[in-house]
């Protein structure tokens, strides 16, 4: 949360720590899925759906924050907040990114060896604004928008999530928000079921149908949390930091449902998740209450270390992934080291700034 914007206002440290378990979540997912050959058999299976979260959390906060600061505030000061709040580690990531590139020895990324400076720096430059490259400009091979730090997607997509409440949903009636988070929910519930892989990964490719993908996958959460942050009655919670944290692990780390046969069995489980499950999770956690100087501390250790631990963390697990293409075979057993070293290492750097 932006502290200027909340300045009056009680602070929802629980929800910090959310964001932080999920973005550790999110972490282990990225480290574990290229040991796994498809969608089937990664450990951590649902760990995307951290982003769904990240979504239903930022629309929360967003509506809670700003949706009664309207008549004194402008448009051009709400976009100047979202900057100033997400904008230096998207660049951060893309330096990071940018630095590693031809650093980065594998076999799956052959093309980056033939790619001229003069084409990474356009990339890097074009990144750092958020803004999509096209495939044009494909300078890693997997068809990202962000081919330096590919979690970038999700911030571009958070940058139109706010650009469409700062111009027009946040004048919306609750009747009328509800009506328009009843449509994306069935839009995501569509989504997830009938997909050939049976899940709503998918929305960092700049084309129309992973376009659409990222749409489905901000729309529904983001404005459920605006929609949350309206109707929500938070109550007193005990213990809520715990179950919550719990639940969401058991929701992420839940293996995949349905197997190859049944692909749609596991797209109804991600569907109850992001449209059931993470709602009731945030209003949980804004229910909660802090009951110790320790739990205190830990919810805002997470709560800070969460963005930076997302946005920088990439540029990492393309050397391990590097690694790993480079030494075909390896195991968990054999990965876990470099893989914890990775986690660690973001995390004392996150320390030291």
């Amino acid at each position: 949360m932006n502290n200027d914007a909340l300045s009056a206002k009680p602070h929802y440290p629980i929800l910090d720590g959310l964001r932080g378990v999920a973005a550790i979540i999110v972490v282990t997912f990225h480290l574990t899925e290229p040991l796994g050959t498809g969608h089937l058999d990664i450990l951590v299976n649902h760990g995307y759906l951290a982003v769904d979260f990240f979504f239903l959390l930022s629309g929360f906060v967003i509506g809670y924050a700003y949706d009664d600061r309207w008549p004194k505030m402008s448009i051009g000061t709400f976009f100047k907040r979202r900057i100033e709040r997400l904008q230096p580690m998207v660049v951060l990531g893309m330096v990071l990114g940018a630095i590693g590139f031809y650093f980065t020895d594998s076999t799956i990324w052959p093309l980056i060896h033939t790619v001229p400076l003069w084409k990474m720096l356009l990339v890097l430059l074009i990144g750092c604004t958020i803004l999509p490259v096209p495939l044009s400009l494909d300078i890693r091979g997997w068809q990202e928008m962000h081919p330096l730090n590919s979690v970038g997607w999700s911030l571009f997509f958070e940058y139109v999530a706010n650009i469409l409440y700062a111009i027009g949903v946040r004048k919306l009636s609750n009747t009328a928000l509800s009506m328009l988070v009843f449509v994306a929910a069935i839009a995501l519930a569509h989504l997830a079921i009938t997909s050939p892989a049976g899940d709503v990964s998918g929305g960092w490719t700049l084309n129309v149908e992973q376009v659409r993908v990222g749409i489905t996958r901000t729309i529904y959460p983001f404005f459920a949390g605006l929609l949350l942050s309206r109707i929500g009655k938070p109550t007193r919670i005990k213990y809520a930091f715990l179950w919550c944290s719990l639940l969401l692990a058991l929701v992420l780390y839940m293996p995949r449902i349905g197997g190859a046969e049944h692909v749609w069995m596991n797209g109804v489980y991600e569907a109850v998740c992001i449209i059931l499950l993470f709602p009731l999770i945030v209003y949980l956690g804004a229910s909660g209450m802090i009951h110790t100087q320790t739990e205190g501390g830990l919810c805002k250790f997470l709560g800070d270390i969460s963005y930076p631990l997302y946005m920088v963390h990439y540029p990492l697990v393309y050397f391990y992934v590097a690694w790993i293409s480079n030494h075909k075979g390896v195991t968990l057993v054999q990965t876990w080291p470099y893989a914890l070293l990775i986690l660690l290492g973001v995390f004392c750097w996150r320390m030291r700034v």
